[in-house]
């Protein structure tokens, strides 16, 4: 996998945020809700070399808890309201920041890998 001379950079930022192809900046990445699209549709470009894992699904996760944890407590302080209250907002707010965020910050982690040319590591075995 390298970075291709024929197409202009495309920003990892822009194209992972977009959830478009790292390469071009124009095909879509996905071809479901989390699930890659085989190649783009546009140029070409083989997504077999994206690897994502959980890395993603961290973020999302310290990201979402942190923001709805201090808005139920700052909740909770002000206004003193009864649980059910509490379940009713903070439910539908964990799930709407938690889904909301998964697919583009998959697509920015695939964008940083095309970028960096980031695989699995490889011993060397030169030196025996």
């Amino acid at each position: 996998m390298s970075l291709d001379p024929y197409h202009a950079p495309v920003s990892p930022f822009a194209a992972g945020l977009s959830c478009r192809c790292p390469r071009c900046g124009r095909g879509p990445l996905f071809k479901g809700f989390l699930d890659l699209a085989p190649k783009c549709t546009s140029c070409g470009l083989d997504y077999d070399f994206a690897d994502a894992g959980d890395g993603p699904a961290v973020f999302v996760i310290l990201f979402a808890g942190f923001i709805v944890v201090a808005l139920a407590f700052w909740v909770e302080a002000k206004f003193e309201p009864p649980m059910w209250v509490h379940a009713l907002l903070w439910i539908p707010a964990i799930l709407v920041v938690t889904l909301g965020l998964l697919r583009p910050l998959k697509a920015l982690m695939v964008a940083l890998q095309y970028r960096n040319k980031a695989s699995e590591g490889r011993l060397d075995h030169h030196g025996q």
